[in-house]
């Protein structure tokens, strides 16, 4: 039953962050390249505000629950759940050295103005955006195939 339990919170806390991520890739990045320039940098500063708390508390939960999963499993669970927990880890990571330090750069250029190499640096943003992106997705897809492929894992521990 404890394996069940912490299987279902890694499954919702890993599709918040794949889903919140998702979103963010289909379609806050496209709005963010249709608008003005000095629009798109003053919504990117003000949602970073409100991401910095959501988004570091969803891919802690994910890191944690799909690590702890594969502590608690053996066999093939032990082993997805734990290449979901890295590639969680990975889109921490990807995001704290990627797109946190940009995005550091967009609030100041929001306050002053951009510099002129600002399209190549937006254009790395992006970049490490669909990595995170990508890496929490497939984090996902495996504690999905999980969910649907049987009961190969047993505990570790009784």
């Amino acid at each position: 039953m404890r394996i069940r339990l912490v299987h279902g919170f890694a499954l919702l806390s890993t599709g918040l962050l794949a889903g919140a991520f998702g979103y963010g890739a289909a379609n806050l990045v496209p709005t963010f390249n249709a608008v003005p320039l000095e629009m798109r940098l003053s919504f990117h500063a003000e949602l970073m505000k409100m991401n910095g708390i959501t988004m570091q508390a969803a891919m802690g939960a994910s890191i944690l629950s799909s690590l702890t999963l594969a502590v608690l499993a053996a066999g093939r669970t032990r082993l997805l759940a734990g290449a979901a927990g890295l590639l969680t880890l990975a889109s921490f990571l990807i995001t704290r050295f990627g797109n946190v330090p940009i995005n550091g750069r967009i609030k100041q250029w929001a306050l002053t103005s951009a510099p002129a190499d600002h399209a190549e640096i937006l254009q790395r943003w992006e970049l490490f955006n669909n990595m995170r992106t990508l890496t929490a997705f497939v984090a996902f897809v495996l504690l999905i195939v999980l969910a649907v492929g049987g009961r190969e894992g047993r505990p570790a521990v009784p």
